[in-house]
C-alpha cells in the first residue's frame, strides 16, 4: 500500500473502475459490494435519488442501463483525489458512459447507434471503503441524442464535451501537495468572489482575475458549453443570475478537494435560490424556492482557471417546480414508430 493515501484510494477503486469499463454484470456487482461499505449512502441524480447502497445502485441504475446498452462501457477523462477542509477524503471521476443504445431506458427511445452520457461521480472513502457516493448522470444528454429532449433548446453549445486539453486528467501518481493547495485556494477564492455579485454586480466578481481569457465552461446538456468569460456569461451566468438574483452558494457547505492542477467540488445540494424572474430554461418566474445540485471539476493553468466541467441535476430542478420532464418526453414521442 503506497504511503500517499490519495493514491491508495485511487488504487482501491481501480478494480471497480476496470469492471465498469469492460462491463460484465457479475463482475460489476461483485466489485461494488467489495468497494462499498454495507451502510454506504448512494445519492444519484433524479429520478434515482437515494439508493440502498451498492445493491441499490447496481439493481436500480446500472443493470437497467446495461440492458438498454448491452455493450456498455464507462470511460474516464479525470480521476483525482484529495482531502476537503473537514478532513474527509474524496475521489472524483469525470467521464462518460457509452455504447450502442438498443433498448429504451427511463422511457428514452433507443437509437441503435452509439451514444454518450456524461457522469461526475464523487466517492467519500473511510477505512478503505466507500461510505458515500454523490453522482450526476447527464440524462438530458441521452434524451437529446435520441431526439427526445422535450424542454427548451440550450443557449450554449451542445456537443461531445472533451476531456482536459492537456490530456493529463488520469492522476495516478503521488499527489503534489503544494500545487494542490494552490489550486484549491484559487477555486475557493473564485467561488467567494462570485458571491459578491449580490452586493457589487459583475465587477465585484473579478472574473478576469480568476479565469483564463481562453477558458472553456462545459455546462450540462440543457445549458451547454460557453467559450471564454463572455461565452460563460452570455450562455449561462447572465440568464442564471437574472432569473435567480438571490441565489446563494456557499463553498464551505460542500466538499472542495484538489489534486495537482485539478479541483473537485461536490455538495448535495450546493445552492439555494428563488426563481423570481424570467429568462432561464424557459421557466416561468413562479417565486418557487429550490435547491440545486452541481458537481464540478476545474483545471488550473498558470494561476488561472482554464477548463471547468459542470454537471447540474436539471431534472431535479424541473421536478421541484412541478414539471415532469419524463411525462412530457413520453407525450412528445407518442407518435414515434
Amino acid at each position: 500500500m503506497p504511503q500517499d493515501v490519495h493514491l491508495a484510494h485511487k488504487q482501491l477503486l481501480q478494480p471497480l473502475r476496470n469492471a465498469l469499463y469492460d462491463f460484465d454484470e457479475t463482475v460489476v456487482s461483485s466489485e461494488l459490494e467489495h468497494a462499498f461499505a454495507k451502510d454506504a449512502k448512494v445519492k444519484l441524480a433524479f429520478p434515482f435519488e437515494d439508493l440502498a447502497g451498492a445493491q441499490g445502485l447496481f439493481e436500480q441504475a446500472y443493470l437497467p442501463l446495461y440492458r438498454a446498452i448491452p455493450d456498455l462501457e464507462r470511460r474516464e477523462t479525470i480521476v483525482m483525489a484529495g482531502e476537503s477542509a473537514d478532513g474527509s477524503h474524496w475521489l472524483g471521476c469525470c467521464g462518460y458512459y457509452t455504447g450502442s443504445f438498443e433498448k429504451n431506458w427511463l422511457d428514452i427511445p433507443p437509437t441503435g447507434h452509439q451514444v454518450a452520457m456524461r457522469f461526475h461521480e464523487f466517492f467519500r472513502i473511510e477505512n478503505n471503503q466507500v461510505v458515500e457516493m454523490q453522482a450526476i448522470w447527464d440524462i438530458p444528454e441521452l434524451m437529446m441524442q435520441a431526439n427526445a429532449w422535450p424542454m427548451v433548446p440550450s443557449l450554449g453549445r451542445e456537443w461531445h464535451v472533451p476531456g482536459p486539453a492537456t490530456q493529463d486528467g488520469l492522476l495516478m501518481m503521488p499527489r503534489d501537495d503544494i500545487n494542490s493547495q494552490a489550486s484549491a485556494q484559487l477555486v475557493n477564492d473564485m467561488c467567494v468572489a462570485l458571491g459578491e455579485h449580490a452586493v457589487g454586480g459583475v465587477a465585484a466578481m473579478q472574473l478576469d482575475k480568476y479565469w483564463h481569457p481562453r477558458c472553456s465552461w462545459y455546462g450540462p446538456s440543457g445549458i451547454g458549453t460557453g467559450r471564454g468569460i463572455q461565452g460563460f456569461r452570455n450562455w449561462h451566468q447572465i440568464p442564471f443570475l437574472n432569473a435567480m438574483p438571490n441565489r446563494i452558494g456557499d463553498v464551505e457547505q460542500g466538499y472542495l478537494f484538489a489534486d495537482g492542477n485539478y479541483v473537485g467540488f461536490t455538495a448535495w445540494p450546493g445552492m439555494k435560490m428563488t426563481i423570481s424572474h424570467g429568462g432561464w430554461l424557459g421557466i416561468a418566474p413562479s417565486n418557487q424556492s429550490i435547491t440545486m445540485r452541481s458537481l464540478d471539476f476545474w483545471r488550473c493553468e498558470n494561476g488561472l482557471l482554464r477548463e471547468n466541467w459542470v454537471l447540474v441535476d436539471l431534472l431535479h430542478v424541473y421536478h421541484q417546480l412541478g414539471v415532469d420532464v419524463f411525462a412530457r418526453m413520453r407525450e412528445f414521442n407518442k407518435a414515434r414508430r
